[in-house]
């Protein structure tokens, strides 16, 4: 008699890191032949854990070293607990826990709420990653969803119509320190969209379509040059994670140069406690170099691989690209390519980050910036400026864009010449290129024009740099404008419109005598004067509006 399991299929579907372009996981799915097993598994909490426990078995079966996902309906978690099945079978594949993200799923609605934290707390307690599954097209309440504090959230790509709920999302995820993944990306718009939203991980067939087997080949979408030459300061570290290989620190040197010969795209493999706590990195180069040796295979082959390890260096999932070639640059001349282990609060490997995709990303951004370098002050044009304000929409981050000028500046370059022209831009430029940080971006339109892009509350400092110095060109005094706009979350969709609004800003600045700056929140009609009283000489006044000043 013919068992449902003889009708039952796995496919394998990748989980793709948008930044550099790799398979991070596989996500594993069952397609029956035959009836409708799914369905019986949302009503029997047996068979779905059943079925995921298969699954783990499935992916052991085809030798694959990348991480896994496997699903789980949120009922079954609920109702089982622990989900003793699927441990049992991570365990006889020899993978280990944190290999494992379970991805939780929808229906939610009746499910107890209590028995199902405490259900994802005994398996995060064992060592598995959650995911938040089915978010934007199921039935998660977000007060649930901040409860069960997953490791990854994944959004429908449904949602990425709906920007604001996407950066609402993605806003979530940044206080939690969860990871954003976009799963059913069919288009590349859709895929530009995720990007533009700053999820990190992408699933669908634009990559790759399920298959009966595990593939490391997808098809990423160039990220466009634009988006590349103006990350943020300090690209965080997860952008770049790609799985490790990882083995048990007891491992014999055999069963190193078994697994490294059997994949030839792993550059290395960690051996890990009984924690998942890295404790001796093997370098794949120097490794099979040692046994390959006269006489290095009958010397190692049985003993302990950590012999020919070296210790291994980490990095916390927090820490930015620079944090991580500062490890390199600290380290061993002849370890700067190993690869750098990325590990979680409990000190446990969640993967590995490579030199050379930090090296590229940063080497494309650098090339591309200095590219777009106002010759005279050396500082970035409206471009970096502008994406930047862009990305920080997305994040749905409040902002204030500023535009600075020097006020009659053609009458300076008349009267005191272009060398003392140039000398008063270059001035104004050092003074603001001193505030700058991750908070305060500048940008330098030509001429005498400057952009500033920075979070409300840094706007003391901006103006006490540029507004509060004395200026001169040629001996006589020169006064400068400056018009804000502040932006809170979502009250603008992009750097065009609040161009756009910040335009009349500019004008009630330089309509005003003297050291000027007027101060408007998107939204909201009229401004705030600042610095500067009105013109004598005739010149219409733009209303202004009095009160509490939209930021300090």
């Amino acid at each position: 008699m013919r068992s449902w399991t003889d009708s039952l299929r796995f496919a394998f579907q990748p989980v793709v890191n948008l930044t550099t372009g790799t398979v991070a996981a596989l996500e594993i799915l069952a397609r029956p032949e035959h009836g409708d097993v799914l369905a019986r598994a949302r009503r029997e909490p047996e068979l779905d854990g059943h079925l995921a426990a298969l699954a783990i078995r499935d992916a052991a079966r085809r030798e694959t070293l990348l991480p896994l996902h496997v699903n789980v309906f949120a009922g079954t978690l609920a109702d089982l607990g622990d989900l003793a099945a699927l441990r049992d079978a991570v365990r006889a594949a020899g993978r280990l826990p944190w290999e494992v993200t379970v991805d939780v799923g929808p229906p939610f609605t009746h499910v107890p709420h209590r028995a199902l934290l405490e259900g994802v707390e005994a398996l995060r307690g064992a060592g598995f990653r959650i995911c938040a599954d089915g978010v934007g097209d199921g039935d998660v309440p977000l007060r649930l969803l901040d409860d069960l504090a997953p490791d990854l959230v994944k959004l429908d790509a449904s949602l990425l119509t709906r920007a604001a709920s996407v950066r609402a999302m993605r806003t979530l995820c940044e206080e939690s320190g969860a990871l954003l993944a976009v799963e059913g990306v069919e288009t590349e718009r859709q895929c530009a969209a995720a990007r533009d939203a700053g999820a990190q991980l992408a699933q669908g067939e634009l990559f790759a379509p399920p298959a009966r087997l595990p593939t490391s080949e997808v098809y990423v979408p160039e990220l466009p040059a634009a988006a590349r030459a103006f990350r943020p300061v300090g690209p965080s570290v997860r952008e770049f994670v790609r799985p490790a290989a990882l083995l048990p620190e007891s491992a014999s040197a055999e069963q190193v140069r078994k697994l490294l010969t059997g994949a030839p795209e792993v550059s290395g493999v960690l051996l890990v406690d009984a924690a998942g706590v890295p404790v001796r990195s093997v370098q794949r180069d120097r490794f099979l170099l040692s046994l390959s040796a006269r006489y290095g295979h009958a010397l190692y082959a049985d003993r302990p691989a950590a012999r020919l390890g070296d210790l291994p260096r980490t990095v916390g999932v927090a820490a930015t690209a620079w944090e991580v070639l500062d490890v390199v640059a600290d380290g061993e001349r002849s370890r700067a390519a190993d690869d750098v282990a990325v590990v979680d609060d409990g000190g446990r490997c969640v993967g590995v980050v490579r030199l050379a995709d930090l090296v590229r990303a940063l080497a494309e951004s650098r090339v591309e910036e200095a590219a777009g370098l106002n010759p005279l002050t050396r500082l970035p044009g409206s471009d970096a400026v502008t994406c930047e304000v862009d990305r920080w929409v997305a994040q749905g981050r409040a902002f204030a864009l500023s535009w600075l000028d020097i006020d009659g500046f053609k009458q300076v370059n008349d009267g005191a010449g272009f060398a003392a022209g140039d000398e008063l831009i270059r001035s104004v430029g050092r003074a603001l290129a001193r505030t700058e940080s991750e908070a305060l971006r500048v940008g330098h339109i030509g001429g005498d024009d400057f952009l500033v892009l920075a979070d409300p509350d840094r706007l003391g400092p901006l103006a006490a740099a540029v507004l509060d110095a004395s200026w001169s060109a040629g001996g006589c005094p020169v006064t400068l404008s400056l018009a804000t706009l502040v932006c809170p979350p979502g009250s603008v969709p992009d750097h065009r419109r609040a161009a756009a609004r910040l335009a009349p800003l500019k004008q009630a600045a330089k309509a005003l005598s003297g050291v000027s700056w007027v101060c408007g929140q998107a939204g909201r009609e009229g401004y705030e004067v600042r610095r500067g009283t009105a013109a004598t000489d005739g010149a219409s006044a733009v209303p202004t509006r009095q009160g509490a000043s939209p930021a300090s």
